[in-house]
């Protein structure tokens, strides 16, 4: 029996489809994310004071991404609105990370074998417990697969680099000021020469989850004060680095409602 004229195999459809994502995410600037004694840290190189990589889903909860803008921060409003309404029709308490976990892998998952091009995007769900032991912190790649991660991770363009480091470099329990300062040393690491950049404060987006915050734990680290925990002077924060018009580029397509303005990613549309 002869193939009719054209056809490929399901199984290098998927690889296609896999290595088209796999691509568009590694143009994109890393994000770390790091378990410390009083939270969760995030850190991203990001040139953008509107477009954010992190945010905050609900009360304990938080969403970081790398990849094309415009489809992360679609998944993003999605499962604000998800946590808005499972907390309104029930309780709050019955939000959590590792439901909204799910509901991305579901909606990853379809995407990838039913629609004509995969999403080029990986995120981070993560949410502060009690205590370090009741932290959550899962991992979601294009396809929908899922991994319960601990104490950090590491993705984007120097994901497997970086991950190599903090596999050395992690211990449980350490300070906010040692866990930033390690990401941010690691972030400017060119992945191919191993030569070493030195970003600035104005050059980073970083947040926390602080177990010790009422309610809501979500809270974004200023420029002043990152430059305090980096052992920069503060005089010379000037106007944060124009990033080129690519970088700027607005989404294609916004719905739906948030915690705070929308916007992640400094990176283009294109992943860049």
């Amino acid at each position: 029996m002869t193939m009719p004229f054209g056809y490929v195999s399901p199984e290098q459809v998927m690889k296609d489809r896999a290595d088209y994502a796999r691509k568009g995410i590694a143009r994109g600037r890393s994000v770390v994310v790091i378990a410390y004694d009083g939270g969760i840290l995030f850190v991203a190189e990001n040139l953008s004071r509107a477009l954010h990589k992190i945010s905050e889903i609900y009360d304990r909860i938080a969403f970081a991404a790398v990849g094309k803008y415009n489809e992360f921060e679609n998944l993003r409003m999605a499962g604000v609105r998800y946590a808005d309404l499972r907390g309104y029709s029930y309780d709050r308490q019955d939000v959590t990370g590792r439901g909204l976990a799910n509901v991305f892998a579901q909606t990853l998952g379809t995407i990838f074998t039913v629609e004509s091009k995969p999403y080029e995007v990986e995120i981070v769900i993560a949410e502060v417990g009690e205590t370090a032991e009741d932290d959550q912190i899962y991992r979601l790649t294009y396809d929908g697969s899922v991994a319960d991660e601990h104490g950090f991770v590491a993705m984007g363009g120097s994901g497997e680099q970086i991950t190599q480091a903090l596999q050395e470099r992690y211990r449980d329990g350490m300070p906010l000021q040692e866990a930033l300062t390690t990401a941010v040393e690691l972030l400017g690491r060119d992945p191919a020469t191993g030569e070493q950049r030195s970003l600035t404060a104005t050059q980073l987006e970083v947040a926390v989850l602080e177990r010790g915050r009422p309610r809501r734990k979500f809270r974004r680290l200023s420029a002043a004060t990152l430059a305090g925990l980096l052992g920069q002077p503060i005089e010379s924060l000037g106007p944060p680095p124009r990033p080129d018009e690519r970088e700027s580029a607005p989404p294609t397509s916004l719905a739906g409602g948030s915690h705070e303005p929308a916007g992640p990613d400094g990176e283009s549309p294109e992943g860049e």
